[in-house]
């Protein structure tokens, strides 16, 4: 394997970071990648990963000249875990909020993401005034509303109380994971992926797993064993993409086509053959390729003397007398205050 695929799964350097406040205190680790005036990609992340997991879509849309903003669900990565106890949907929702307030100007949309317990996140948040104001549009990828740990696959077993016993069990789990070693990357790759996904893409999925604190891995996973956020599904009034991996065992695609009946704008459900729970990275080019999409679709400038899809109102003297690429806009940059910038 060469050393350009196996640097597809290393994070690329942001070009800046920062730090989102949450609404009760909590702070979370942000990422921006790509150029500022680019449109704008918000993506949030699933249980037991951090940034790191949407590395090769990142690179992806960042070579198509979006700007991709990722972050840290609390208690991952670099962001803060704040109180366990306190662990919800509701949390979930306040900080994907903050996320957008932190990253996003006056008027400013962008196309929102989020996989496994990052989309359950945009379920949360459906009916919050902040994701109606900024999403043009919405990706839920490899999730579900409910019933997560009954409908689940990782143990060869007949669907029945035994099974959902077992996955309970083996999901919430606080038991130390150690040194990613070949043992542990057959279980991550068994129980997360699909039979095709590369050595390379295991490696890269089981470091993030075994790198989630043991304490944070189970509290949330008792947010996620009680899930139901399928009447939220109806509040999610923007045109949304929905993603699947047919060999899913953690959310089996039944998940992806009731989300997808359930949806009042689904603009379309996309089965990936083969693969499992990961697909953002064992697929990153046909996720990119939805959110990438949604951005044509959804953010792409309208004719001159129309609202901009971005900024309601008409749009910037500066903007229509020039020739902008499709997808971009200029946007006025985020107030000083909702942002403390890092060295990158």
């Amino acid at each position: 394997m060469t050393a350009a695929v196996t640097l597809r799964y290393e994070p690329p350097a942001p070009r800046r970071t920062l730090r989102a406040t949450s609404a009760d205190g909590a702070v979370l680790h942000v990422e921006e990648h790509g150029p500022a005036d680019g449109p704008a990609v918000v993506l949030a992340h699933g249980w037991t990963c951090s940034t790191a997991f949407w590395a090769p879509v990142v690179r992806s849309l960042t070579a198509g000249g979006h700007r991709v903003v990722v972050y840290d669900q609390r208690g991952h990565g670099r962001s803060a875990p704040a109180d366990p106890s306190a662990y919800s949907t509701g949390t979930l929702a306040d900080d994907l909020c903050a996320v957008l307030d932190t990253v996003l100007g006056p008027g400013e949309r962008a196309v929102v993401g989020g996989h496994s317990m990052g989309a359950m996140t945009l379920m949360a948040a459906a009916g919050r005034p902040r994701l109606v104001e900024c999403a043009a549009a919405v990706l839920l990828c490899n999730t579900g509303p409910s019933r997560l740990v009954a409908e689940s696959r990782v143990l060869p077993l007949r669907a029945g109380r035994l099974r959902t016993f077992l996955h309970r069990r083996l999901l919430g789990t606080g038991a130390p994971l150690g040194p990613v070693t070949p043992v542990s990357r057959r279980l991550v790759k068994y129980g997360t992926m699909g039979a095709a996904s590369t050595p390379e893409q295991v490696e890269a999925c089981a470091r993030l797993v075994h790198a989630c604190p043991r304490t944070v891995r189970a509290a949330w996973s008792h947010v996620l064993d009680t899930l139901d956020v399928e009447a939220d599904l109806a509040r999610l009034n923007v045109p949304t993409a929905v993603v699947s991996g047919g060999a899913d065992r953690l959310t089996p695609p039944v998940h992806g086509r009731r989300i997808a009946d359930a949806l009042p704008q689904c603009t379309g459900l996309t089965e990936l053959p083969g693969r499992g729970h990961m697909t953002p990275v064992e697929d990153a080019d046909a996720v990119a390729g939805v959110l990438a999409a949604l951005v044509r679709d959804h953010l792409a400038p309208v004719p001159s003397g129309e609202p901009s899809a971005r900024v309601p109102g008409p749009r910037p003297a500066a903007e229509t007398a020039a020739e902008t690429a499709p997808g971009t806009a200029n946007t006025p940059a985020p107030p000083q205050q909702q942002i403390e910038e890092e060295s990158a």
